[in-house]
């Protein structure tokens, strides 16, 4: 059994920073792609970042590119998300997805993503 759990979220005010993190555990996994989706009050689940495993590729939404970076630790076992000059338009529920075979067309789609953690808030005041 695969096993994704998120945390590092919170409440910060606009400007600051947060790292999240998305730890691995379970059976031997090996994801092809890892990313980070949120999901504001009211809204559909939208894409933040995604890394390929392979070769390290990192992919982002316009709204968060120059801001967030994805990275993965050397072990392999945990995602980051570093989160910078956040905007109170960042306020969401973040979630944390792997899959082993994803088509690499389909990132950016939370449907392609088997595997999935149950979330951490972030909330960013004004």
């Amino acid at each position: 059994q695969v096993q994704l759990a998120e945390s590092g979220g919170g409440l910060v005010q606009a400007g600051d920073s947060l790292r999240l993190s998305c730890a691995v555990s379970g059976r031997t996994f090996s994801p092809r792609a890892m990313a980070w989706f949120r999901q504001a009050s009211g809204k559909e689940r939208e894409f933040v970042a995604a890394m390929r495993t392979s070769g390290g590729y990192t992919y982002y939404s316009d709204s968060v590119k120059g801001r967030f970076t994805i990275s993965r630790d050397s072990a392999k076992t945990t995602v980051y998300l570093q989160m910078n000059s956040l905007k109170p338009e960042d306020t969401a529920v973040y979630y944390c997805a792997a899959d082993p075979s994803i088509i690499l067309s389909q990132l950016r789609n939370p449907g392609a993503y088997g595997y999935w953690g149950q979330g951490t808030q972030v909330t960013v005041s004004s």
